[in-house]
C-alpha cells in the first residue's frame, strides 16, 4: 500500500502507461509510433526530476548563507544606510 497521495498517482499512472503501451501493441501500431511514446514518457519524466531537483542545487550552489548577506546588503544600499554611513566616514568639506 503506498504511503502517501504521490506514490498512489505515480502507480496509477505507470498502470496507464503500462496499458497504453500495451494497446498500442495489441492494435499493432508501428514500432516507431510506440518508440516514440516511449522517448515521450522517458522525457516527460526526466523533465520532472529535473524540476524537482531544481531548488536544491540552486541553494546549494549559492547558498542560503550567501543569499541572505545579499539581501542585508541590497537592503542597506536601497534604504540609504550605505550612503550615510559614506558621508559620516568622509571628512567635511568646508
Amino acid at each position: 500500500m503506498p504511503d502517501t497521495e504521490t506514490e498512489l498517482n505515480s502507480s496509477e499512472i505507470a498502470q496507464d502507461v503500462q496499458s497504453e503501451l500495451m494497446d498500442m501493441i495489441i492494435a499493432d501500431e508501428s514500432p516507431a509510433t510506440i518508440s516514440d511514446k516511449i522517448k515521450d514518457m522517458l522525457f516527460a519524466k526526466s523533465a520532472d526530476r529535473v524540476d524537482n531537483f531544481r531548488p536544491d542545487v540552486a541553494s546549494n550552489t549559492f547558498g542560503d548563507e550567501e543569499a541572505a548577506a545579499a539581501v542585508e546588503d541590497a537592503a542597506a544600499h536601497i534604504s540609504g544606510e550605505v550612503a550615510a554611513e559614506m558621508d559620516a566616514e568622509s571628512p567635511a568639506e568646508e
